[in-house]
């Protein structure tokens, strides 16, 4: 059997460039799940890159094993039919607030760091996000190809000043006071199973078109360890930053203190990594709705934005704050499942 890596890192590259969206490129969403527990939020960094590897791999071959089109067969198979159309349904209501909380920090990172409006930066997303959805399943690769390494490139290099600087060692075994700090035992999981949830929406029928179970397992190997070290990376930078917890876009913040020259291209490519989380929650939701009705891609994408546009309206940081650990929690049942099911074996061609 030929080994296709060129394939399996294009895998691991949608498999990052899914997840790593609003919240995570921009440092909130770290913050909210680990950061902010200090020492302890690393340790569950290292648990949840471990999760992301294993179960992410194993979610994306068991969907091309079992020939899924859509999450909702996936989501059939995993709980059963019944239950199953339940969880799908819950699906789509997850993956229209987590699209909402997307183009809510596609304008944040218009608002905060270039002083325009909120809106300006919203309606830009939508509209790029139409012309890459028109294009296809080519598109969502081609812009996580490109996107990706360049962020992983911007975190490392982040992560390399930040290690470098006074009391960085104290600063990583500190442990703040956190009134709700019994969270940091269930962040790894909840952060987990938000992520993979989620991100099926993409990964289910991608794995399915692949159908090579070697690069599948290997391309989400490779995308769940690039997703641990920017995650790590992200958090040695972010724990650097005095009050990181008050700021919208507290990686940006960093980087103008760091190394200002470079500001204004990490803040393109933080809006290419929301970009490219936004287009493939679409992608996910807008084949979902074609299970159920036969409409133009067109209309189904332009009523898919007009939801969450309305939505998105709302304050970034409590929209995210609020909404991604309450969709971590609802997805632990989903996480828990993916990992106890044996993969169904291979069917001879």
């Amino acid at each position: 059997m030929k080994k296709n890596w060129a394939a399996a890192f294009q895998i691991a590259a949608v498999y990052v460039g899914t997840v790593v969206g609003a919240g995570f490129a921009t440092g909130k969403e770290i913050v909210e799940f680990f950061s902010r527990f200090g020492f302890f939020g690393l340790i569950s960094i290292l648990m949840s890159g471990y999760l992301l590897v294993l179960v992410g791999s194993k979610l994306m071959r068991m969907a091309a094993r079992i020939k899924a089109k859509s999450y909702q067969e996936f989501n059939e198979y995993l709980f059963g039919k019944w239950i199953g159309n339940g969880i799908n349904i819950l699906m789509l209501i997850m993956l229209l607030g987590v699209c909402a909380v997307m183009l809510s920090g596609a304008g944040a990172v218009f608002e905060e760091q270039l002083g325009l409006s909120k809106n300006v930066g919203i309606w830009l997303t939508i509209l790029l996000s139409i012309i890459v959805m028109l294009i296809g399943t080519k598109g969502i690769f081609a812009v996580n190809t490109f996107v990706v390494p360049i962020m992983i490139s911007f975190s490392l290099m982040l992560m390399i000043f930040s290690v470098q600087m006074p009391h960085f060692l104290h600063q990583l075994l500190f442990v703040p006071f956190a009134s709700d700090g019994w969270k940091t035992v269930l962040s790894p999981f909840s952060y987990t199973a938000l992520n993979l949830a989620l991100a099926e929406a993409v990964l289910v029928p991608i794995a399915t078109e692949i159908d090579d179970d070697w690069t599948i397992k290997w391309g989400g190997i490779i995308g769940g360890a690039a997703l641990t070290i920017i995650l790590v990376s992200n958090h040695f930078t972010l724990i650097m930053l005095p009050n990181f917890e008050r700021f919208e876009i507290p990686m940006a913040v960093i980087m103008k203190k760091i190394a200002s020259g470079l500001h204004w291209t990490y803040v393109l490519v933080i809006y290419g990594e929301i970009f490219t989380s936004v287009i493939g929650d679409v992608y996910g939701l807008e084949r979902q709705i074609r299970q159920y009705i036969v409409i133009p891609p067109v209309i189904s994408v332009s009523v898919i934005f007009a939801i969450t546009y309305f939505i998105s309206l709302i304050h970034y940081g409590s929209l995210l704050s609020y909404l991604y650990p309450l969709f971590g929690y609802v997805s632990l049942l989903f996480l828990i499942l993916l990992w106890i099911k044996p993969l169904p074996s291979i069917e001879k061609k």
